[in-house]
């Protein structure tokens, strides 16, 4: 295997990774606003409090991409588990008790997944893995960032990348988004 993709691990905790989570079943929960700022304030948190570098980002309507590393003293691993924790916290019990056209079906797909995986109590929203790559050059970290920019576009969300709000596309084109970036 090449390097960067052995096994899909974080193997050093303060390498810049290329991450990619995803919810169970590829379920559609972040089509809803509401749910996106859940993972957008759980990231700023994450930055803030928890020692996490974001360099890139982009919410999908069933994922989430980052490129990001973990401050010195810090683990990326850790950081990501607490933020997959919480937010699958805050996610289900939105979805609970807050108006949703589809909490039926969210809920019953959560609750099978939980039932295959013996760590889980009652619904899962996250799959278990993270889909780390390390991003070990200049050409490999520009090639990633691209391509989380441009997923909104490949998807026909938006025609341009700095339209989408739940990206960091707008920082790279001289505006301004939603979470305050690290530098490379």
């Amino acid at each position: 295997m090449s390097k960067g993709t052995s096994s899909y691990r974080i193997k050093d905790e303060n390498e810049l990774y290329f991450l990619t989570f995803s919810t169970v079943e590829w379920i559609d929960v972040f089509t809803s606003k509401k749910y996106r700022d859940v993972v957008v304030d759980s990231l700023a948190y994450c930055q803030k409090e928890k020692g996490l570098q974001l360099y890139s980002w982009c919410i999908m309507s069933n994922h989430v991409h980052l490129v990001a590393r973990a401050k010195e003293g810090y683990k990326l691993s850790g950081i990501l588990r607490d933020m997959k924790k919480h937010t699958s916290k805050q996610i289900i019990k939105t979805i609970q008790e807050e108006p949703e056209s589809r909490r039926n079906w969210l809920l019953l797909v959560m609750k099978s997944s939980a039932m295959k995986n013996s760590k889980i109590q009652s619904y899962q929203l996250w799959r278990n893995d993270n889909h780390p790559i390390v991003l070990y050059s200049s050409k490999i970290i520009d090639q990633k960032v691209n391509y989380i920019h441009n997923n909104p576009v490949e998807s026909g969300i938006v025609d341009n990348a700095e339209d989408y709000l739940y990206s960091s596309a707008r920082d790279y084109t001289e505006g301004t988004g939603l979470l305050k970036l690290a530098i490379f």
